[in-house]
């Protein structure tokens, strides 16, 4: 396990949240025996707007200075990460022309590097570990200009254009070949990343098993109750709604439940008319055992497309804790849970397994299930993210 260095982490998400994030879940360990410095997605003055209109919820008294940029936030077990709120920066990504874009971008850079440079002397961050967690954006110009020790990339997902448009495809192969290692998710990325760097590793997504524990199942419904499936996470545009409306249409005796952020709204469009189906806003990342653990079966209905071939998603674990049994799409090749979860290659088999899964559930297999999740907790996974970055460390230094 790494210990007594200082980590900078430039993010792309808030520390804060209604989902579980691997990024949050492993510096809140490694925050045990090293300093940590969590940089909150970057916000917008557009984001400033917006939040003071209570159409957001930016952390605008934080970004303007009108309270300290940089707090301490406990972590379950104790540990404290110094987490860090930037000022506003300006909203480019809409700019077609790249070199208006670059120009207007270099101011956003600029505010962005003083800030962490500001930070570095205050806190006395000597020779720091850069660890970008899927932003390129920012993590490729700050290279070299941080009086880095370190500089690693966190990738646990594949690029898409949504964000930052088709630039960010340029942008991140230009930063995966100037780091000094890589840390995947998934054995898809990491080959696809190896190709630009050959210190590239992966780590897979762990559970949080000892919040899932407790709210484990012991044993299968009763074989007269009304079977319920769900499924927790982000609703967007990774799931196919297609697959999901045959199997509601074929299981009309089964109710199907939707928990998390709408991002698409097509999906509750078509899918809520059903009887058999029902939609809840997100819970938070503390609510979702108990509430898992009230289901039979445990849905993961992506779309099987070039993007989500990338994912290793983390609700696959947090399913098996609680004991129930997963259904997914073959939207990635997932061999580490061959034996474990059941994924189909279309709409009749994805129905299939529910039926067989449903009928067939035992008191044993919840166990085997929980057995198994448990030996991907995150605390077998910080050891091994910390033991990658000795070796990237040791790679670099080692001439």
């Amino acid at each position: 396990m790494i210990e007594g260095k200082n980590i900078i982490c430039i993010s792309q998400t808030t520390w804060h949240g209604e989902f579980t994030k691997s990024t949050v879940q492993l510096l809140s360990l490694l925050a045990e025996k090293n300093t940590i410095v969590f940089v909150e997605y970057p916000f917008t003055v557009k984001d400033v707007v917006m939040s003071l209109l209570g159409k957001q919820r930016a952390q605008v008294s934080r970004m303007l200075g009108f309270k300290k940029r940089i707090v301490e936030e406990k972590t379950d077990d104790g540990a404290i990460v110094k987490h860090l709120v930037m000022p506003p920066v300006l909203p480019v990504d809409f700019i077609k022309n790249e070199s208006i874009f670059q120009k207007f971008f270099s101011i956003n850079v600029f505010i962005y590097k003083n800030q962490l440079r500001k930070i570095i002397k205050k806190l006395k961050l000597n020779n720091p570990i850069i660890i970008t967690a899927y932003n390129p954006m920012y993590g490729l110009p700050m290279i070299g200009k941080l009086n880095e020790y370190l500089n690693v990339y966190y990738c646990y997902d594949g690029m898409d254009t949504q964000r930052h448009k088709s630039r960010i495809y340029s942008i991140e192969q230009q930063f995966c070949k100037q780091v000094d290692g890589i840390i995947t998710t998934s054995d898809y990325l990491n080959a696809e990343k190896h190709k630009l760097n050959a210190q590239s590793y992966v780590v897979k997504n762990g559970v949080d098993f000892k919040l899932f524990e407790p709210h484990a199942k012991k044993n299968v419904s009763s074989p007269s109750a009304q079977k319920k499936v769900g499924y927790i996470g982000t609703l967007d545009f990774r799931f196919d709604i297609d697959i999901m409306e045959y199997v509601i249409q074929e299981l009309p005796q089964v109710l199907f439940e939707f928990t998390g952020y709408l991002l698409n709204q097509n999906i509750k469009e078509r899918l809520s008319k059903y009887d058999n189906v029902a939609f809840f806003k997100s819970v938070k990342a503390h609510e979702v055992p108990e509430l898992l653990s009230k289901y039979d079966l445990g849905i993961i209905p992506y779309k099987m497309d070039e993007v989500n071939k990338n994912i290793y998603p983390l609700k696959i674990n947090e399913y098996l804790a609680v004991g129930v049994p997963v259904v997914m799409t073959a939207f990635a090749n997932l061999t580490d849970f061959k034996a474990m979860v059941k994924s189909a290659e279309n709409k009749i088999l994805f129905k299939s397994y529910i039926e067989h899964e449903l009928k067939h559930d035992n008191d044993l297999l919840i166990k085997e299930r929980i057995e198994f999740a448990k030996l991907n907790s995150w605390e077998s996974r910080v050891v091994e993210f910390g033991d990658f970055l000795e070796k990237i460390i040791e790679n670099k230094y080692s001439f």
